[in-house]
């Protein structure tokens, strides 16, 4: 098989090129913080990231808000309900999230040499990510990792996120492919099943955020331990 079928890779970013959950801790915990919630554990965070802002704030709040902790503040409150209190979290979380991305995060072992080997295998490359554009560039940015992209999407570049196979059909006709040209890397199920929807070839790395799923249980090309891993794993 081998990349020679391939002529693009989309590659996602969370999870797959920057473990950002102590970003998307952090960020969350102040949040809370300021809404007299108790805060989230990694766990939690883990399990809920990447389907995007909006599901993961929300996924969070109905979580803290239904601790037995957080009833003191409900009693106080008593219009106190998800889509109550969802915009001033999603106010609060951009404000929190603008000031660490990138902070308590770090990029993965052999992320950028096996960005390099894509590239040098004549693959174009696009990051897709459910993350808000803005944040996505800035991150990519920070941790030296923007060269490698000719094109970067985020949750907000398109009518529907991951898994809607929607993005990639998008981001396909921005890199000039056709999905059947086009492999899609990721960490997670959201990734794989939009990758397969849209057409594209698979291929999940065993790191990242699965929604606390073992991401071998997924159907892909193939799982890798690190992105070098990429092009001898496709030729197996």
């Amino acid at each position: 098989m081998g990349l020679q079928r391939f002529r693009a890779a989309i590659v996602d970013l969370d999870g797959t090129m920057v473990d950002t959950l102590g970003d998307f801790e952090v960020a969350l915990n102040r949040t809370l913080a300021d809404l007299a919630l108790p805060p989230a554990t990694r766990e939690l965070v883990e399990r809920t990231v990447g389907k995007g802002s909006e599901h993961l704030i929300r996924s969070v709040l109905a979580h803290q808000m239904a601790l037995p902790e957080a009833k003191g503040y409900g009693q106080a409150c008593p219009a106190w309900t998800v889509d109550s209190l969802y915009e001033r979290a999603w106010a609060l979380y951009q404000h929190h999230y603008l000031a660490i991305n990138g902070d308590f995060s770090e990029v993965y072992p052999g992320v950028s040499e096996g960005l390099q080997a894509l590239r040098g295998a004549g693959l174009a490359l696009a990051c897709l990510t459910n993350k808000p554009l803005a944040f996505a560039r800035d991150l990519l940015q920070a941790k030296g990792l923007a060269g490698h992209f000719g094109q970067v999407f985020g949750g907000d570049s398109f009518e529907r996120k991951k898994p809607d196979p929607l993005p990639l059909f998008k981001t396909c006709e921005a890199l000039g492919t056709l999905p059947e040209q086009t492999l899609m890397v990721g960490d997670s199920s959201n990734d794989a099943q939009a990758g397969h929807a849209a057409g594209c070839g698979v291929v999940l790395v065993t790191y990242g955020y699965n929604h606390g799923e073992p991401i071998r249980s997924t159907p892909a090309l193939a799982w890798v331990d690190t992105l070098t891993d990429i092009p001898v794993a496709l030729s197996l």
